[in-house]
Parts: structure tokens; sequence; C-alpha cells
């Protein structure tokens, strides 16, 4: 690699990583410039779980450390998403994630207006819509497989379904789902690794950017609180939109 590569990649990581931190979606920058590197796009994705893996580790850390993660609160639906993530991750080695490509977009689009059209959306702690329990097996099963499966927009996913249906404040909200992201990103990496399709060079230049920037991120978002991640919520989701329809039709 040469050292425009290996700086590239950096700061790709580095920006990925800060992104990830408070809303999800670094893999809008970690992805393509994986690519422009030159990996294969089963290599790509596999390399990119190895990195964002060390970012949401360094951002779970930072939010632990504020008193954000309710460790028994997590527990369960840690359990059944990593399990849900592992078989996804199989299962994708197997068939198409065609029909997933379609969808999604149009998904996280309602999210996005949903949230725009919301704002007292997780300003304060709410009544929770469903046990723990119930959260877990319903939201670990089905957001772990997909982020297993398919992945774009997961940390979404998993930041409405936090405040719509357990009732978490935001700033909550965005730690819980660092911590379930990372057990997602676990399982699906041992996949990857298991298949060979981890690039362990460019994982490391990666990952020394992430480190970086997931704690950076996640202290921003810890600082400023909920309308900060409100903000960066909202203009992370439209640009996954955007990215993944061009990708469609262009």
């Amino acid at each position: 690699m040469s050292w425009e590569t290996i700086t590239l990649l950096f700061f790709a990581g580095l920006s990925a990583g800060f992104i990830d931190a408070i809303a999800g979606g670094g893999g809008l920058i970690s992805v393509p410039a994986l690519l422009w590197a030159g990996l294969p796009p089963q290599m790509a994705l596999g390399t990119n779980k190895m990195q964002s893996t060390w970012g949401t580790l360094m951002a779970v850390r930072k939010y632990a450390k504020a008193g954000l993660v309710s460790w028994p609160q997590v527990r369960l639906t840690v359990f059944i998403t990593f399990v849900s993530a592992m078989s996804g991750a199989g299962v994708v080695m197997l068939i198409s994630n065609a029909v997933l490509k379609m969808l999604v977009p149009w998904m996280l689009l309602g999210i996005a207006v949903y949230v725009l059209l919301s704002p007292s959306l997780g300003k304060t702690a709410a009544k929770a819509r469903l046990s723990l329990g119930a959260f877990a097996c319903l939201a670990g099963s089905v957001l772990g497989f997909y982020d297993g499966f398919f992945g774009p927009g997961a940390g979404a996913f998993w930041t409405l379904a936090s405040v719509s249906l357990l009732g978490l404040e935001l700033t909550r909200a965005t730690a819980f789902t660092k911590v379930v992201n990372l057990t997602s990103n676990m399982a699906a990496l041992i996949i990857f690794v298991v298949g060979g399709r981890v690039h362990y060079e460019i994982a490391a230049v990666m990952i020394a950017g992430q480190l970086i920037g997931g704690r950076l991120g996640a202290g921003m978002a810890i600082r400023h609180g909920a309308p900060f991640i409100r903000i960066i919520f909202i203009t992370v989701v439209f640009a996954m939109v955007a990215k993944l329809l061009w990708d469609q039709f262009a």
C-alpha cells in the first residue's frame, strides 16, 4: 500500500468511527474507502466489520464510563442479538440480499421523516411499550439477524426501537444501540474471519482511526445530549437513503 492509501484509510476509519459513535452509518464512509483501496466486495465487508468493531468498542467504553449503559437491561438483548447476527452472517453466504437492497432505503426514509416530524421524540424517558424480555426477543432476533445479513441502517433501527418501544431517552438509546451494534459486529466478524474474508493489514490502519473517532464521537454525544444526536441522526439517515437509492438506480 502507498502512503496516500494508508492515510486515506486512516482518516476514513476516524470519520466512520466518529459518525458511528453518535448515530451509526459509518459504513457510508468506510465501505467505499475499502472498495477504492481495491478489496473485493466480500473482503471489504469483512474488513469493515473488523475495523468497525474496535471503534464501536471504544464508543461503548465511553458510554459505559458515563453511566449510560444499564448492563442488566441490555444483557438478554445482547445474547439474542449475538445468536441472530451470527445466523444472518451465515445465511448471507448462501443467498442473495437483493430484495433487502430495494426495501431498506424506503424503511430508512420512513424513520428519518418520523424523527423529523417528532421533535420531542427521545428528549425525555417515556413509558416502555414492551417488557425487556419481549423487546429482547423481538428486536434482538429481527435486528440482530438483519445486521448480520445485510446491515445498512441497523443502528438507526435500533435507536428508534429503543426510544419508541423501551421508552429510553435518546442519549441512553444511543448507548444501548452501541452495545447491541458491538454484539452483532462481533458475531458477524466471527463468520467473516472463519471464511477468510478479512484483510488484516488494512483493518489495522483503519482501527487506529476508528479508536480515535469512536472516542471523540461518543464524547460529543455525551456532552451535547439528545438535540445534538438528533441532528446527526437525521443527517446520517438521509445520507444513507441517498447513497442506497443512488446505488440502486444509478
